[in-house]
């Protein structure tokens, strides 16, 4: 049974091109790039090639890109750095719905002392810019605000919010793990000090990414050792999937006009024949500002986790949520800050696509899916 892969907001297929660019690096060409002779001094200019790479793809310079082993070491190492730059500022702000890498630090600096203020989401998702506007006071050590939701792919008013912070003189952070490489992002346009990127988002493979760090802002490096990345993370690079990112990122600049077209005309026919063919659905997020490959939607009277088994069993993959909370029973927090009502996120069900899917899966997709709500529902414990 061929496999239909529909949860690339979970993590991504390695791109046959990064996995061809990063083999010679697993196999002759071991060097240490710190070390001076030419085996080491050729893997070192090739990490260069994928700075490079990945600023192109931002917008950055080429010397404000910092490699990690993940988003949520970026994350953290962005928040903890800008806490550190600001020890007399004890004020932290995000929203309800980021991802667990940016929210559960945050709680933890609150029950540490810090004054924590979580920002709400209407009802389509969109951020209350009003409350945004109400919690800035000089006490504010650092802003970090998700660009794009990994839930509901909706897309926050990062450049609106920038321009804010810029001129108050607030460091501002963005995880923007789901963004890049799914819709154009530009660093300059959207006002930012840091920005997160994970590798396996973006046909990368996991354990690396980047923190974006904007040149002339102070910043204090999560690990303390050797001079790498110009001493701002120290240890020894991850130099295959360094130069695997690179090539993704390549990719992903290159085929940027897909996402936008191709990808969100497959994720609008997906969608639009499951509201039309499943009655009692409802779509969770706003439809005018999201990224093009997301759609979250939920099915009254049955329980998600049922519905992705049975569609398993088909061999279509797709998720209730954050795989990073997956297999707890608490509901959605993203969905619960919609004040999406509990009988309907317990249906919940999301779909990421790719520029790798095809209209034959999504129409097998669309051929499969209604029968199986019909039959969770016909022997749902829930009623109608």
């Amino acid at each position: 049974m061929q496999e239909i892969y529909l949860d690339n907001n979970a993590t991504t297929a390695i791109a046959r091109e990064v996995f061809e660019e990063m083999v010679p690096y697993l196999k002759q060409l071991y060097g240490n790039p710190s070390s001076a002779y030419s085996l080491g001094a050729g893997v070192r200019a090739k990490i260069e090639e994928a700075r490079a790479r990945v600023a192109t793809l931002i917008g950055a310079d080429a010397d404000e890109v910092v490699f990690t082993s993940c988003g949520t070491e970026s994350n953290n190492t962005a928040i903890l750095s800008a806490l550190k730059a600001n020890r007399g500022k004890k004020h932290i702000i995000t929203t309800k719905v980021e991802h667990p890498a940016v929210l559960n630090l945050c709680k933890l600096k609150e029950r540490e002392g810090y004054r924590l203020t979580c920002l709400p989401v209407d009802s389509y998702g969109i951020l209350d810019m009003d409350a945004f506007m109400d919690a800035l006071d000089d006490s504010v050590a650092v802003v970090s605000v998700m660009l794009a939701n990994n839930e509901t792919g909706v897309v926050f008013p990062i450049p609106e919010i920038g321009r804010c912070l810029r001129e108050r003189g607030i460091l501002f952070h963005t995880d923007a793990v789901q963004a890049v490489g799914k819709m154009p992002v530009d660093v300059r346009d959207l006002c930012v000090d840091m920005l997160s990127i994970s590798g396996h988002k973006l046909h990368a493979p996991k354990g690396v990414g980047v923190l974006y760090v904007r040149r002339g802002i102070p910043f204090h490096p999560l690990l303390i050792g050797g001079h790498q990345e110009e001493g701002r993370r120290a240890g020894t690079e991850n130099v295959a999937s360094i130069i695997a990112l690179g090539k993704a990122c390549q990719l992903a600049g290159d085929s940027i006009n897909t996402e936008a077209t191709y990808v969100s005309r497959l994720r609008d026919k997906l969608q639009d024949a499951i509201l039309e063919k499943c009655p009692d659905c409802r779509l969770n997020g706003t439809t005018d500002n999201r990224m093009p490959n997301t759609t979250n939607i939920s099915f009254k009277y049955v329980d998600g986790e049922a519905v992705l088994m049975l569609l398993n069993q088909h061999g279509i993959c797709a998720s209730s949520g954050s795989a990073c909370s997956s297999g707890s029973e608490d509901p959605s927090h993203v969905l619960s800050a919609m004040s999406v009502p509990a009988e309907v996120i317990r249906g919940s069900v999301r779909f990421s696509l790719s520029r790798y899917n095809t209209q034959a899966e999504i129409d097998k997709v669309i051929e499969v899916l209604p029968g199986i709500i019909k039959y969770l529902r016909d022997i749902s414990p829930f009623g109608r």
